[in-house]
């Protein structure tokens, strides 16, 4: 399935059909043969079926594909027929813990995803059936992803509480594709750690990390203006895709004076603090990693005054030498989700500022969830693999 992802070309303005799964029993991963497909006649045909496919986590690394009721619409929802869903590395850690504690079991799960309205509540005036949109799956408390009732690894999915100013349902411009549409949350949240590094034109940043946060960071950070955007990590794949980009990318390795050497030839050398010595001239570090080893690297590393941001999700208890951020007057900062970032990103996608379908590694059916799954937990093969929903 590895491949360049695919161009869709539909609009709300064409009569292309969609396929819909449809299943009468619940269906494991382990299945690998396609699932049976029924063709809508229209892109804003109201759906008849009483049931659906959705992915759902029912324990420790036990993921299946279920038969569920199709979700309705209230007053006040959106019914969104998803087109692409892609894997973030938030749901590989689900699967693993089984779910989240406290949300609904069999949890369903996936947030990062693109599709065309199929139905509004009477209540919500600024969209109508149609309408391509991406979804911001936090906002308003929807929990899309996260709450274990709804999840976009399925046909169908609910959005609530949606009003003009709730920023839930962002129309996707025309120039965009399903596949671009999709890579809007994840880069909304590259986006946040830039802007929490309040970078500005010219300064000299450099990700840790090329995973697709670190990449979609080193995005964000160039669009704000950073000057010589270096990315650093251990795959070589994902370096590649960093260089296809228009980043600079550079290979990790053990030694520990390495990444010093590094940033002084790409950013400079300066001398701020003769206790110091010789430091790299980088204005702004994002932790994009998740390993303690890598931001303690960072710490010793930074010159005074430098801005760390960590986006990383660190599982593990790190370490912090308070003597050597004081020496260093270190600024050190986190990022978490996208509280104003989508509209920033579409817009940026819209210019064609940057082509982001580099990122996309992969593409499967949804009929083919196990397969996915199995890929994005290959991180020297994969960056982002997409789930098309409606396949």
């Amino acid at each position: 399935m590895k491949g360049r992802p695919k161009q869709l070309s539909w609009s709300m303005r064409e009569n292309h059909s969609l396929p819909q799964l449809v299943r009468t029993g619940p269906r494991t991963l382990t299945i690998a043969r396609r699932l049976p497909i029924i063709n809508a006649t229209s892109l804003i045909m109201k759906t008849t079926m009483a049931t659906m496919i959705a992915a759902r986590i029912h324990g420790p690394d036990d993921i299946r594909l279920d038969t569920v009721t199709t979700p309705e619409v209230g007053p006040c929802d959106v019914l969104v027929r998803v087109v692409n869903c892609g894997i973030c590395g938030s749901d590989l850690s689900y699967a693993r813990l089984g779910g989240l504690p406290g949300a609904h079991s069999p949890f369903a799960f996936g947030h990062e995803f693109s599709g065309v309205i199929e139905a509004v509540g009477e209540q919500v005036v600024h969209l109508q059936a149609g309408d391509r949109v991406v979804v911001n799956p936090e906002a308003d408390g929807n929990g899309i992803g996260s709450d274990g009732l709804r999840g976009a690894f399925a046909p169908l999915v609910q959005v609530r509480n949606v009003t003009p100013d709730s920023g839930a349902v962002f129309t996707l411009p025309e120039q965009l594709d399903f596949a671009t549409g999709a890579l809007v949350e994840p880069l909304s949240v590259g986006m946040h750690a830039a802007n929490q590094g309040r970078i500005t034109s010219g300064d000299k940043v450099v990700v840790l990390g090329a995973g697709p946060v670190g990449l979609a960071a080193a995005i964000g950070a160039r669009h704000l203006g950073a000057q010589k955007v270096c990315v650093i990590d251990r795959s070589d794949h994902r370096l590649e895709v960093a260089r296809q980009l228009g980043l600079e990318a550079l290979r990790a390795n053990d030694d520990p004076s390495a990444l010093a050497r590094h940033l002084q030839g790409l950013h400079g050398t300066v001398i701020n603090d003769p206790r110091l010595g010789e430091q790299p001239g980088t204005d702004v570090y994002i932790e994009a990693t998740g390993a303690g080893p890598v931001f303690r690297q960072i710490c010793s590393t930074a010159r005074k005054g430098a801005r760390i941001v960590v986006v990383g999700v660190h599982f593990v208890p790190v370490e912090l030498d308070m003597v050597n951020l004081l020496m260093r007057e270190l600024q050190i900062t986190a990022a978490m989700e996208y509280p104003v970032e989508f509209p920033q990103v579409i817009d940026m996608l819209s210019s064609g500022e940057v082509d982001v379908r580099p990122l996309v590694s992969h593409h499967f059916p949804l009929s083919q969830f196990t397969n996915a799954f199995a890929q994005a937990q290959r991180p020297d093969e994969a960056v982002k693999v997409l789930v098309d929903c409606q396949d």
